[in-house]
């Protein structure tokens, strides 16, 4: 199959299922913000949530994306190591989650009590076991990515997420508020670790020849693994601990409009993420085969579409936070629309990361990522530190814009001195992309005073996007009938 179309299938696959999974989230979020919870408890229970993906990133150690890296290579090389590599990272894995979540499990209240947050005991409790599943869950997706077989991730996923959802709305319904949530959570990765691990067992290691691997094999994982540690648990600090910091020098109820923000953007960044998700293996292979400038060309285009839709979707997104939020989740999360605005930027600098930063790691370039990683995530906590005592929580917010754009600048150069890509062209793009994001704001900005109601704010965003069509396609940037023709 030729490369553009397994990245196209890869994509698509991933992107059906991100969107379903995304849908279904975006149903629960709104179900417990609205219906379910009150602010304060929904802030409780995304604050643990926080507080468990922090402690989540010692279950692994980058060793999931090592052994990912290495399954990219050896099975287009010498195939009869990947059950070599499958088994020495799943036994690395299981004993570092045996010591995070028996830890967990057992110093709860002391993990509470340490976070100044003491309710959130019980909810630390459960979160032990949904640490043992979901670690497993993110491993066996991780290794599909290695695989290039993305649409599996994509099934895991979607069976996470569906069961999650039925059983928190299940178990709340029934009068077991956050504790309901958090079993559902739970219950949820533990269904798709038991998938994710059976798909692993059968369609990978089963069907390769074991030809056994030596300690050398063994070591250039676990050399590889550090950078990768360093990049991973960077980038989830980066990600969890304003969260966590909001929490603890704020309040639950400021927890939820920070939380309520992040989760929109990530629904926003459901494209970009199922794009990168499927491409960045691909370098991998193209750099094996000395084909660099090819992938210099996959990643102009790439880069190109990302940023076509996220620069005109930020602006939209400042645009139309107040009545969104209001009208959505109710007036009770108004202090959210100021967050959300500041992280409409976010949304680029991520987008373009998601493109970005998983292809620097099939690239060999881990320890780069992994250093500028460390450096924004410490700058990003000692920020928030500084800024959310003083401002609340637009500090946090413009703590992770100002630190995530640095991140994003450097990757980006990092990826150029890796393929040599043409930033003319891509600069060129952005201009011309910038110019058609203000024609469509200033629209969107005349109409917004006008919004009352869901069907005012729909018809709003929908001439938002109408405009936005217009003048891609006049402009050349996009031919439909050539987009639509590779998307179906």
């Amino acid at each position: 199959m030729p490369v553009t179309e397994r990245i196209l299938e890869g994509f698509k696959a991933t992107l059906g299922a991100r969107l379903v999974t995304n849908v279904a989230n975006g149903v629960l979020m709104l179900l417990l913000a609205r219906f379910l919870l009150t602010p304060d408890e929904y802030g409780l229970f995304f604050f643990v949530i926080a507080v468990l993906g922090v402690a989540g990133m010692v279950t692994d150690l980058g060793s999931a994306r090592s052994a990912a890296r290495y399954v990219s290579e050896y099975k287009e090389t010498d195939e009869g190591r990947v059950p070599y590599i499958l088994r020495t990272s799943l036994g690395y894995r299981l004993i570092l989650i045996a010591i995070v979540a028996s830890t967990m499990i057992v110093g709860h209240e002391q993990v509470a009590a340490l976070l100044n947050t003491p309710e959130a005991a019980p909810l630390l409790l459960i979160g032990g076991g949904y640490l043992v599943f979901q670690s497993l869950n993110s491993y066996g997706q991780t290794l599909f990515q290695g695989f290039n077989r993305v649409e599996l991730s994509a099934i895991v996923n979607v069976a996470n997420n569906v069961t999650r959802v039925g059983f928190v709305v299940a178990l709340t319904v029934l009068g077991l508020g956050v504790v309901g949530a958090m079993l559902g959570y739970l219950v949820g990765a533990a269904f798709a670790a038991i998938i994710a691990l059976i798909l692993l067992y059968r369609r990978f290691y089963t069907t390769y020849e074991d030809d056994g691997g030596e300690k050398s094999l063994r070591n250039r994982m676990f050399r590889y693994s550090i950078p990768l540690t360093a990049s991973t648990s960077a980038n989830i600090i980066d990600k969890r601990i304003d969260t966590v910091l909001v929490g603890f020098f704020l309040n639950p109820l400021a927890v939820s409009y920070y939380v309520l923000s992040k989760q929109i953007t990530e629904f926003v960044l459901v494209p970009a993420g199922s794009l990168g998700f499927s491409v960045s293996p691909t370098y991998g292979e193209q750099k094996a085969n000395g084909a660099l400038e090819e992938a210099a060309r996959i990643y102009e285009s790439t880069l190109q579409y990302i940023l076509l839709l996220y620069i005109p979707a930020a602006v939209g997104l400042i645009l139309v936070a107040d009545p969104a939020v209001r009208l959505v989740f109710g007036a009770d999360y108004a202090g959210a629309v100021p967050v959300l605005q500041l992280m409409a930027i976010y949304v680029v600098f991520q987008a373009i990361t998601n493109v970005t930063t998983n292809s620097l790691d099939y690239l060999g370039r881990a320890s780069d990522r992994a250093m500028a990683k460390g450096f924004t995530a410490a700058a990003n906590a000692g920020l928030n530190v500084l800024l959310i005592p003083r401002f609340g929580v637009p500090g946090a917010a413009f703590a992770t814009v100002v630190t995530y754009g640095i991140y994003t600048t450097v990757n980006v150069v990092v990826m150029y001195r890796e393929i040599a890509f043409d930033y003319v062209r891509i600069g060129r793009s952005v201009a011309l992309i910038s110019a058609i994001s203000a024609s469509m704001g200033i629209a969107v900005l005349f109409l917004v005073p006008y919004v009352s109601n869901i069907v005012a704010l729909a018809g709003v965003i929908g001439l938002g996007v109408g405009i936005w069509g217009v003048l891609v396609t006049l402009s050349g940037l996009v031919d439909p009938r050539k987009t639509l023709s590779m998307l179906t």
